[in-house]
């Protein structure tokens, strides 16, 4: 009998010990971004423009970024003496090598004209099936460009629209009711670049998705704010999309959707992706998904507060989307007043399709996540085949939760055991 309780210790105590270890190694040599990240550095000034409360500076701004990136510097953007501290401006293109610095107090704004936008189909501002009629207000290209400065980005995502009687916003909210799809800019796009920084910046009032990186291998984005209302729909914060090698750090989201949202469609895998040191308050939290064709893998996601959301860590997918989302690493994470604390979910739209693409998610690892206040946890598995699998390593989540488990394999253990001391350190 001493034998058995013995032999029952020692294979308890190994294999927590199996776990730590194997959790540990993989999230510092596997699951992060693969470059040496270090703070940016505000690249070399050629022209600086000053601000004029009354102007349009499309054309302004967009030349003297060309002409600086040429010189590989950037253009920086000034209050005037005056008091003027805004500049008016429709859709700007940064090149390779170029960039903005937009410095305190200053405040970049889109003209909210849908006109300005429009991809050439007269859709931007209205509704639709598709939902992909406006370019975005900035659009950063190529290598080693950039966002500058501690001054503010404003995609008047509230305000009405010229010639309209409605905001950005607001036809958000009507494509929900009327289940079609609003044609609303994005902040900002960076579309197949390389090495691109955004750093210190504060993004407010988004017509839609703030930072969206498509087909985007080096990207670090460090100290920014992003605001716009808990009801603003489809404002997710950042959205990596087929991208990699992407670091956000020393950042706080409050957003009207995802707070962050790692996709990975039809376009290519997402695949090492840090996102460490940063606050989340209310929005739709810390989701990967809900395209995951092209898989998602290699993702740490440390020390992390999110409190006030919707939801907290989320895995969300289904076949109609799915794929394979594996080696993702959720470390030091605290979470209060949140609804829906650790949402794993493979049947995110309910919709059927013949052409199934399965979602499938393994080694999903936890190591020190601290959920403070009750909420409704969910993991929920497609099917006996396509189990959900899980490492858990220190999960404490406050008595009064409820739980969703279904087919899913839970390695370790989960308690109700606070340590609030933990939160404390991040």
């Amino acid at each position: 009998m001493n034998n058995l309780f013995y032999r029952h210790v020692k294979n308890i105590f190994f294999n927590s010990i199996f776990i730590i270890t194997v959790l540990f190694f993989h999230t510092h040599v596997y699951a992060q971004d693969t470059r040496a990240v270090h703070e940016p550095v505000i690249p070399k000034v050629c022209k600086i423009l000053i601000a004029d409360n009354k102007k349009d500076f499309t054309n302004e701004i967009n030349n003297a970024i060309v002409g600086c990136a040429k010189q590989h510097k950037i253009i920086s953007l000034l209050p005037s003496s005056k008091g003027d501290n805004y500049f008016f401006s429709g859709p700007i293109i940064i090149p390779s090598f170029g960039g903005i610095l937009i410095n305190k107090g200053v405040i970049l704004s889109a003209i909210n004209d849908p006109n300005l936008y429009d991809k050439g189909n007269q859709i931007c501002g209205e509704l639709d099936n598709i939902g992909k009629g406006c370019n975005p207000f900035i659009t950063l290209k190529g290598e080693n460009s950039g966002l500058y400065g501690e001054g503010y980005i404003d995609g008047q995502g509230g305000s009405i629209l010229k010639n309209k009687k409605y905001t950005w916003w607001q036809l958000a909210t009507e494509a929900k009711i009327k289940h079609k799809k609003q044609n609303n800019p994005h902040l900002i796009d960076i579309k197949s670049g390389k090495n691109i920084s955004i750093y210190k910046l504060h993004l407010i009032n988004s017509p839609n998705f703030h930072i969206v990186p498509y087909n985007t291998n080096g990207l670090t984005i460090w100290g920014i704010e992003i605001n716009t209302p808990s009801d603003a729909r489809n404002t997710d914060g950042i959205d990596p999309s087929s991208s990699q090698n992407i670091t956000i750090t020393h950042s706080n989201i409050n957003t009207g959707d995802d707070n962050i949202a790692i996709k990975a469609g039809k376009n290519g895998p997402s695949k090492h992706i840090s996102i460490i040191d940063n606050n989340f308050g209310h929005g739709h939290g810390m989701s990967i998904g809900s395209e995951t064709n092209s898989g998602v893998s290699n993702v740490l996601v440390k020390n992390l507060t999110l409190q006030n959301a919707t939801n907290g860590i989320r895995i969300k997918s289904d076949i109609t989307r799915g794929g394979l989302v594996t080696d993702i690493y959720y470390e030091n994470v605290c979470i209060f007043n949140v609804k829906n604390p650790i949402i794993l979910d493979t049947h995110y739209s309910g919709k059927i399709s013949e052409d199934k693409n399965i979602p499938r998610f393994k080694n999903i690892f936890f190591q020190n996540v601290e959920v403070l206040t009750p909420g409704v946890l969910k993991f929920d598995g497609l099917d006996e085949d396509n189990m959900i699998e899980v490492f858990v390593n220190n999960l404490h989540v406050r008595s009064g939760s409820s739980w969703v488990k279904n087919n899913v394999i839970i390695h370790g253990n989960i308690d109700n055991i606070i340590d609030i001391d933990i939160c404390r350190k991040y």
